[in-house]
């Protein structure tokens, strides 16, 4: 048997291919110039777009030594991605050594095996619903507000509860990356994606939502059917699993766990932690008392603060007479209800999330009773156990860093869309998916490749009688697929390293699906052309 490449191995491989790349293709350059955009919530930010007809050969500039540089690039480029990687890290691990994750899944498990008793339930299988469900809420945050890097934090709850299930570590990935990444691509009101391309393409933020809303509902069907014949040929057939004898990681850090029984009690700091919080959450009630929610083109004002203090005042009392391990899992609980608040209300990016989940981590150690010099050592030990995938993402984006220095990015971008002018309507779309597909493989930001081939795509889309809606869902389309694929993509890389799936092992897997979206999404694109649909 073959043995597989080190992930390291292989995206060093694909920095020396780009490097070579820029020794054979020539160096070229568009024109670019500074446009005012209209956001989705009435504000405006400047982009750098390309000129129509602007595209000039230019010097060469092919990369040699620059192949260890680039390294150093991508470190840079990516230390918000890296470092959030290593504080999520570092956080789990605290809450991990409470055991409030294996106490929960243990109890939600015990709770919903109960219903394996009413006929519907156990026709249905109650595994196939609880997969259903969070795939569908993950494939929504996905559509809604982009969910991206955030699914690194939950990679790490779904992989046990998935083991726990008698399923595998994939499919603890897809309930919550690949969901995420079906919705990203079939999104309806994502702001870095179509919020973006629309506004450079001059259309109404957010127009067409009727039929992308089809085309996310038909997409997450397939993604969830896909992953539900997985799981469940996984759990007729463990060895059948590519990554069987990987999850032994998973298998043996759960029986580790289950070897020690769980003592059920509360310690009064976790009670003196409760009053703290309560007091912070009334304070941002009273400081907060109205959250303007921005989704798609509307907005709304709403008292989330003071439902959330309220919320936690009654289910901390609750929890915290049970056991401290379930008031851990109320900590959580809210963590993430202030992710997706702080994500649609205030605009909170990776360093905003990142300090939640410290905040998080802390507070668990603090609830389970450990010493400030203890909580310090499970950080570093958790930060050390994900190190690997952290480094791997700048590692990855040094790919990048070879291809827009040696100045073949806008070259290939100049030859791709020339063979769209001898196309005829379905043919032109086609091509422009496809271009838009690969480009995504090199250049896995949408907002970046928004700006750089929308201003081209749009116009071009015009000249053949497309509507800028078609540019716009192929683009969003390509956009999508392959972020799930390319390893130039930090959130895939990162994803992978948490969960210990080499990255050959999972192309090797996913691949086939991949490939059964993107014709999907072709298919998903011709109805545009023929039928007038609203917006388009």
């Amino acid at each position: 048997m073959k043995k597989i490449p080190h992930t390291f191995t292989i995206v060093f491989a694909l920095i020396l291919l780009a490097a070579v790349c820029t020794w054979i293709v020539p160096a070229g350059e568009f024109v670019r110039e500074s446009v005012t955009i209209q956001n989705a919530d009435g504000t405006t930010s400047v982009k750098e777009v390309v000129q129509n007809n602007s595209f000039r050969y230019v010097e060469r500039n092919p990369q040699t030594w620059q192949v260890f540089s680039a390294l150093f690039d991508g470190f840079v480029d990516k230390a918000d991605i890296i470092i959030f990687i290593l504080m999520v890290g570092g956080a789990f691990n605290i809450l991990n050594n409470s055991r409030a994750i294996e106490v929960g899944v243990m109890a939600f498990l015990r709770r919903v095996l109960k219903l394996n008793r009413f006929k519907l339930f156990k026709k249905l299988g109650v595994e196939n619903i609880i997969i259903t469900l969070i795939m569908i809420m993950f494939s929504l945050f996905g559509a809604v507000f982009g969910m991206s890097e955030e699914t690194i934090a939950f990679v790490i709850i779904f992989i046990p509860l998935a083991i726990s299930m008698g399923y595998d570590s994939i499919v603890g990935v897809c309930m919550c990356y690949v969901a995420a990444h079906v919705g990203f691509a079939g999104a309806m009101l994502n702001p870095f994606t179509i919020g973006i391309a629309q506004g450079i393409a001059d259309l109404p933020i957010f127009s067409g939502l009727e039929y992308r809303f089809l085309c996310w509902i038909i997409l997450t069907i397939i993604g969830i059917a896909f992953v539900l014949w997985y799981a469940n040929r996984v759990k007729s057939h463990p060895e059948k699993s590519p990554t069987f004898k990987l999850d032994n990681y998973w298998r043996q850090r759960s029986e580790e766990q289950q070897q020690s029984p769980v003592v059920y009690s509360t310690p009064r700091v976790a009670w003196i932690l409760f009053v703290l919080l309560s007091i912070v959450m009334a304070f941002c009630a009273f400081t907060m008392p109205s959250t303007i929610i921005s989704v798609g083109g509307g907005e709304a004002a709403l008292p989330l603060m003071p439902i959330l203090a309220a919320l936690f005042l009654v289910t901390g009392i609750v929890t915290l007479r049970k056991s401290v391990h379930f008031f851990i899992l109320d900590i959580l609980l809210f963590t993430i209800c202030f992710l997706i608040v702080g994500v649609l209300g205030y605009g909170w990016y990776v360093k905003e999330i990142s300090a939640l989940f410290l905040a998080m981590g802390i507070c668990s150690g603090i609830a389970d009773k450990q010493s400030a010099d203890s909580i310090a050592k499970l950080f570093l030990a958790g930060c050390k156990d994900i190190l690997s995938a952290a480094l791997v993402v700048g590692l990855a984006s040094g790919i990048i860093f070879i291809l827009r220095d040696g100045k073949i990015i806008d070259t290939l971008l100049y030859a791709l869309t020339r063979s769209l002018a001898e196309s005829g309507d379905v043919a032109s779309v086609g091509v422009m998916y496809v271009f838009q597909t690969l480009l995504n493989l090199i250049m896995p930001s949408g907002s970046a490749k928004a700006a750089l081939t929308m201003p081209i795509m749009a116009q071009f889309s015009d000249l053949i009688g497309v509507s800028r809606q078609t540019a716009v869902l192929a683009f969003q389309f390509g956009d999508g697929f392959t972020n799930m694929l390319t390893p130039t993509s930090g959130v895939l890389i990162a994803v992978l390293g948490v969960a210990k799936i080499p990255y050959a092992t999972w192309v090797k897997w996913v691949w086939k699906f991949i490939l059964a979206l993107i014709v999907i999404g072709f298919f998903l694109l011709l109805p545009t052309i023929f039928i007038h649909f609203p917006g388009f």
